[in-house]
């Protein structure tokens, strides 16, 4: 599976800043400081995993199914990004409060 460094390392300029506000939402200790790249790696897996049960089943390939779960994250990001006052589904479907 896709992990974020490599999402940040292979995306455009606006999936780089996705992934940034991505990390900002998950902080160390739960203070607005650096990010804790590890909680959010392990939320952006989640997040890819959690589509992937979701999604009606279809007669692709378990990588197409993956590759299509990842792109469906990566929309995500992208889509949020811009909204300084979301929450990582993740963070609160675990009831761990996020930025």
């Amino acid at each position: 599976m896709i992990t974020l460094h490599e999402v940040h390392e292979q995306g455009s300029e606006a999936v780089k800043a996705a992934v940034l506000a991505f990390g900002a939402r998950h902080p160390l200790n739960g203070l607005r400081a650096e990010p804790d790249w590890g909680w959010a790696e392990k939320h952006f897996t989640s997040l890819i995993e959690t589509i992937m049960g979701t999604a009606a089943p279809l007669q692709d390939s378990a990588a197409a199914t993956v590759h299509r779960a990842k792109n469906e994250a990566i929309g995500f990001l992208l889509a949020v990004n811009t909204r300084p006052d979301y929450h990582c589904p993740i963070c609160v479907k675990r009831h761990r409060h996020p930025l």
